[in-house]
């Protein structure tokens, strides 16, 4: 697959081959689903928490005794169905994440890269680099391309200047090709790669 490479400033600097086994495949929904699943459910804290039965402090004592009152039997007042009573089945300190293995998000990868490629929302640039650290200089150049929601790709580290120029950009994410993921390729709605980070990317599909 061939596709035109571009510069910031929207001149086209030439062309480059893109291998079909990465960024020419028929997207699978489901692999997508798989791993955005996973990797949103390793990013949850599980850090809530809630009393039960047994941490609650209270009273021990039987609250009225067993026979005729005409009231239900109770013991103590900790019970769940009492107001300051433990907590039934409440959650607990855990970890959410789940096993995936690692040739399905290695597929899984490939498959977001070619929803972008087929639906023509991804963009190579030779480079992402900015002369100064203008927040401003650059949101003029990303409007000049109709770029307003993108992920930024580049190779193994970010140019400085486009690091500091973009960060406060709204819906505007950039990342070194070590940190590319399904989630953030499928939640923007461009995706541009560096030459660097192709060459990056079919290196490592290898």
């Amino acid at each position: 697959m061939k596709i035109d490479v571009i510069a910031l400033d929207g001149k086209k600097s030439g062309s480059v081959d893109l291998s079909d086994e990465i960024f020419g495949l028929e997207p699978r929904a489901d692999l997508l689903q798989r791993m955005v699943r996973w990797q949103l459910a390793a990013r949850q804290a599980g850090t809530h928490k809630s009393k039960r039965r047994s941490e609650v402090s209270g009273t021990t004592a039987k609250m009225f005794k067993q026979k005729g009152t005409g009231r239900a039997r109770h013991g103590a007042r900790t019970a769940p169905q009492f107001r300051g009573g433990g907590k039934a089945f409440g959650p607990l300190v855990r970890s959410h994440a789940h096993d995936l293995p690692k040739k399905v998000r290695m597929l899984a990868l490939k498959h977001a890269l070619s929803t972008k490629a087929k639906s023509d929302a991804l963009i190579v640039v030779d480079s992402a680099a900015a002369d100064t650290a203008k927040t401003k200089a650059l949101a003029e150049k990303f409007a000049k391309l109709g770029l307003t929601s993108v992920l930024v790709i580049d190779g193994k580290e970010i140019e400085n200047n486009f690091r500091l120029a973009s960060r406060n950009l709204v819906s505007v994410d950039v990342l070194p090709v070590q940190g590319i993921n399904v989630y953030d390729i499928l939640r923007r709605d461009k995706l541009v790669l560096t030459k660097a980070a192709v060459e990056a990317l079919e290196e490592r599909f290898k």
